[in-house]
């Protein structure tokens, strides 16, 4: 299933977790809920994967946490405050050129509407600023 269908998919379950909750409760319960209404639909989801990172050679078994990760391929951040500052749209963007991703979700049920919450966040592998670190892949990590 390409990024895209996947990115929809995780918009629609997250309409529906923020809808039937509501904003106000902490970011490990949205999480927990998504991540099953994401399963529910067919796809395989990680939560709170560790990601190590190599920096100058040196390998940091847990550089990150990234929340969710759908099919491999999807990055998902969700938050849980009254508004995203402008730091969490990069910290996604720093997640993705991490990961080597495309695409990543900022999700933020905190918000009044679930609209003004998610935020599509694209990863431009052009881009000169990006970060001279990567994720380091371990296997069986």
């Amino acid at each position: 299933m390409d990024v895209e269908r996947l990115a929809t998919i995780a918009v629609d379950c997250g309409f529906k977790v923020h809808e039937r909750l509501g904003p106000g409760l902490l970011e490990s319960v949205y999480e927990a809920v998504l991540a099953h209404n994401l399963i529910q639909r067919g796809l395989v989801v990680e939560r709170q994967k560790p990601v190590p990172i190599r920096l100058d050679g040196i390998i940091l078994d847990e550089g990150f946490r990234a929340d969710l990760l759908v099919e491999g391929a999807l990055l998902i951040e969700l938050k849980s405050v009254e508004r995203t500052a402008p730091v969490h749209a990069k910290q996604v963007l720093t997640y993705l050129r991490l990961m080597d991703l495309p695409l990543g979700l900022l999700m933020n049920f905190g918000a009044a509407t679930f609209r003004e919450g998610v935020r599509r966040v694209a990863n431009n592998h052009d881009a000169p600023e990006a970060p001279r670190l990567r994720a380091e892949h371990i296997p069986g990590a």
